[in-house]
């Protein structure tokens, strides 16, 4: 379901996996495969909780169920659907930046596949998080939406990134950052619905604004001038 086999790591791996990881990635944040594999071997008791809170909900149990893969071969409609519909604004934000769902790396380390799909999830309805949000994907848009990601479920990873795409900042976006996007997604994070209990791609063919409120989503500020 993840795509490669999973490697279970003993506890002293899990800990060289996540120390190498975490080094790389401080000095190259691009490497997409360093941050998910410090995500990976640091997440595993946020992934557990999340895991049994979607086993509560509904909704969730439908994805465990059905376990969707949000890759092009699955949401291409989007690009057919009306331009006020979650899934057409999905599609603009993916369209606009040329980013492709099947560029997401594998899972590789955890112990069960159920546990592997929940981190693939999360990994792969970051995009949907950015769209409903409204945040950009440059610096401070996708430190905002980390912040919201660790309110959603205390990845680790989450607050080291919030940490290190922060410290990249220059004054300036320093300044925009804690005064504006911060307390925003804090309270966005705290406010909304669960959001990895929720079904998206069932709901491409509703109204954005209407899902938004719906889900108790919180738009971004726009950015003072």
């Amino acid at each position: 379901m993840t795509g490669s086999a999973l490697i279970k790591l003993r506890p002293w791996q899990q800990a060289a996996v996540a120390v190498g990881s975490a080094m790389g990635a401080l000095f190259d944040p691009r490497r997409a495969d360093l941050i998910a594999a410090l995500g990976e071997t640091t997440g595993k008791p946020a992934f557990e909780r999340v895991l049994e809170r979607m086993k509560r909900s509904p909704e969730g149990r439908a994805v465990l169920l059905e376990r969707p893969r949000v890759i092009s071969a699955n949401v291409g409609h989007a690009w057919d659907l009306p331009e006020n519909t979650f899934g057409a604004a999905y599609a603009r934000f993916m369209g606009s930046r040329n980013f492709s769902p099947d560029d997401r790396p594998p899972v590789r380390f955890m112990d069960t596949d159920e546990l592997a799909y929940v981190a693939m999830r999360a990994r792969e309805v970051h995009d949907f998080w950015h769209t409903l949000f409204g945040l950009p994907t440059n610096l401070i848009g996708e430190s905002a939406l980390k912040v919201i990601e660790f309110e959603q479920m205390h990845l680790p990873m989450c607050l080291l990134s919030v940490v290190g795409g922060t410290s990249r900042f220059n004054q300036k976006q320093r300044s925009l950052f804690f005064q504006h996007y911060f307390p925003w997604a804090v309270k966005a994070g705290f406010q909304c619905t669960d959001l990895m209990c929720v079904f998206y791609e069932q709901h491409f063919h509703e109204d954005l604004e209407d899902v938004q409120r719906k889900w108790g989503i919180i738009p971004a500020p726009v950015a003072p001038k």
